[in-house]
């Protein structure tokens, strides 16, 4: 009588069909999650220095015509440097957010993000969700 201890080459290839199955489902997933969570970084920094703006815009009736008066550096590069920030404009202002890096490429259908003074919000509002 023989015993079986092990797998058969079937079950195994079977088992490494259903593992790259699954991971070709999953990896645009979750590749597609990653760009939009670190797209709230530069949202979250086009929102606050477009506050900052207009902060600065109440207090010396026109708008900083670069962001050093407004956070010290410009361009500003955002906290994990996926996005780096810059401004024009005095009696208006556009913010413009450039992602970089990894970001670029995985979330290039949102890049640039832009707001401006009006609150118009580019380059979609599917990007800003």
């Amino acid at each position: 009588k023989i015993k079986d201890n092990g797998f058969t080459l079937i079950e195994v290839m079977i088992v490494v069909v259903i593992i790259g199955i699954l991971s070709a489902i999953a990896y645009p997933s979750y590749t597609r999650y990653v760009a939009q969570s670190t797209r709230a970084e530069g949202l979250s920094a086009l929102m606050r220095l477009a506050n900052l703006q207009e902060q600065y815009y109440l207090d010396n009736r026109k708008y900083a015509t670069d962001l050093t008066k407004l956070i010290g550096a410009d361009p500003y590069i955002t906290e994990h440097g996926n996005y780096s920030v810059t401004s024009s404009g005095t009696t208006s202002f556009a913010r413009t957010a450039v992602a970089n890096g990894v970001q670029a490429r995985r979330d290039s259908s949102c890049t640039p993000l832009t707001i401006t003074d009006t609150g118009a919000k580019g380059p979609s509002t599917e990007c800003w969700k």
